[in-house]
């Protein structure tokens, strides 16, 4: 073939493929009208638009909460999330044979008025919640499978009262980040060296399994160790004591909750465009969901979900709000339920390390591997500071229970999973820096701003009852 004749034929190919690419561009163009159209009516059917006071992105513990008690304050409300289900990191799973329920996302709520309340409204009984672990707790390296020879983990009591006491010294953390600036020192310390500082290394282990989930919790600054482990669940651990469903399912919750808000849910669906500076009384947002697009009109806007930029994919983002989100980082959490581990049932192991300070397990790693209300079946929590393949910590897992075999440590059989989830991300932080500069003074500064509301672990902590608490000073706010 001459030269001129490959000519030719790139260009039959290059205009051919203009073609192509000008009927996907209609395709697009027809499938999501949103962005091509501005937003209009007449690009919808009637059924496909939703006008509501509010809409409420993530049907997680936040949105679920922001959404019923909108409906007791008298307005309408539309809820976008992007699973199957609504309840975000709480997970009930019922066991085939026996019938019974084991939590293992959420596990326990703190003794509080607005907890009672929010589960008396659904007719759900609550317990005391006991969690200790029954039988033997061997203290195992994960990498190794042994035994860590000769630890004994220290009595936390006298290094929890100075870790409270230095609590005490900002109670505005139990609130939200409220900061005082110039921002304290020791907020901004990282966890290792606050630990240093106030002899606190009695308590690290102790703090380091209640704040599962953070990654490295010696590097972070204090503040996010405060905002896992603060004032009230200090006082729920060792004074009132938590609270749990009687039976055993807190996933019961969100399934009522489901059923009350019922075509107010928009289950496995997701937001593709939106423009919140749209003129008139509402911001629009176009959401694609199992049945079709559909054109939500709201008042306002309650975001709940963790804001990073891969999970804002369809928002009118404008460039202060990219670059504050931008600036997070996150850990990652992973929990599951493993069947056939040969473990005895009477067995706790929590991974622990010879040759770290206090004897913190090294991670990514599991942090437990604890027995539930179900012979056989074991729950198992894993930790990372970053967020890794499912496969990765899948095999992770598996292959820490073989080791315990291998070192003769316990015994074990070849496992696997009854079910797994993913809760990344997780913990999302900025870096000390950034605190110090102003960052939750701006993040706060949009509360309002656009016909929007950000409520969700990353405006407060992962804690189910203290971000009620947190919403709740929100509504009055989004109800005006």
């Amino acid at each position: 073939m001459t030269l001129a004749a490959r000519k030719g034929s790139m260009g039959i190919i290059v205009r051919y493929l203009l073609m192509l690419a000008a009927a996907s561009f209609l395709a697009v163009a027809t499938a999501f009208p949103s962005q091509y159209s501005d937003f209009k009516l007449e690009d919808y059917n009637f059924t496909d638009v939703i006008t509501r006071d509010v809409c409420i992105v993530g049907g997680g513990s936040t949105g679920t909460y922001a959404a019923i008690r909108l409906l007791d304050l008298g307005k309408s409300v539309v809820v976008v999330e992007h699973k199957d289900r609504m309840g975000g990191h709480t997970q009930t799973y019922t066991d085939p044979q026996t019938g019974r329920t084991v939590d293992f996302g959420v596990l326990e709520f703190h003794n509080l008025d607005i907890v009672k309340n929010y589960f008396r409204r659904f007719n759900i009984p609550l317990v005391s919640a006991n969690f200790s672990s029954p039988g033997v707790t061997s203290y195992v390296d994960l990498r190794t499978g042994k035994e860590v020879a000769g630890y004994v983990p220290p009595d936390p009591t006298e290094a929890v009262v100075r870790y409270a006491a230095q609590l005490t010294k900002y109670p505005y953390l139990g609130t939200g980040f409220n900061l005082t600036y110039p921002v304290p020192e020791d907020l901004l310390l990282p966890f290792g060296d606050f630990v240093t500082k106030y002899s606190l290394q009695g308590a690290a282990q102790f703090i380091f399994q209640y704040a599962q989930g953070i990654g490295d919790l010696l590097k972070h600054p204090t503040l996010y160790v405060f905002k896992l482990l603060g004032s009230d669940i200090i006082r729920d651990i060792f004074q009132i004591g938590l609270l749990t469903t009687a039976r055993h399912d807190n996933s019961e919750l969100y399934e009522k909750a489901t059923a009350e808000l019922g075509q107010d849910v928009l289950l496995k669906s997701y937001i593709v465009a939106m423009d919140r500076d749209a003129a008139g009384a509402y911001a629009k947002v176009v959401v694609k969901t199992p049945d079709g697009l559909k054109l939500i009109q709201a008042r306002k806007i309650i975001l709940t979900i963790p804001p990073k930029l891969h999970n804002l994919v369809g928002w009118d983002l404008s460039s202060n709000e990219s670059s504050l989100f931008a600036q997070f980082r996150n850990s990652a959490y992973y929990t599951s339920l493993v069947r056939h581990t040969g473990i005895p049932d009477n067995i706790t192991v929590l991974n622990a390390a010879a040759d770290t300070p206090y004897n913190l397990p090294v991670l990514p790693g599991a942090y437990q591997i604890s027995p539930t209300t179900v012979p056989g079946l074991h729950a198992v929590y894993f930790g990372s500071d970053h967020p890794l393949p499912d496969a990765q910590v899948q095999a992770a897992i598996i292959n820490s229970i073989a080791r315990l075999g291998k070192a003769g440590t316990l015994p074990t059989t070849i496992p696997y999973f009854a079910i797994f989830s993913s809760h990344a991300p997780y913990e999302l932080t900025v870096p000390a820096k950034a605190i110090k500069n102003g960052f939750y003074k701006e993040l706060y500064g949009l509360q309002g701003q656009r016909r929007t509301y950000y409520t969700g672990a990353a405006f407060h902590t992962h804690d189910s009852s203290l971000l009620w608490q947190f919403t709740e000073t929100l509504l009055p706010l989004v109800v005006a």
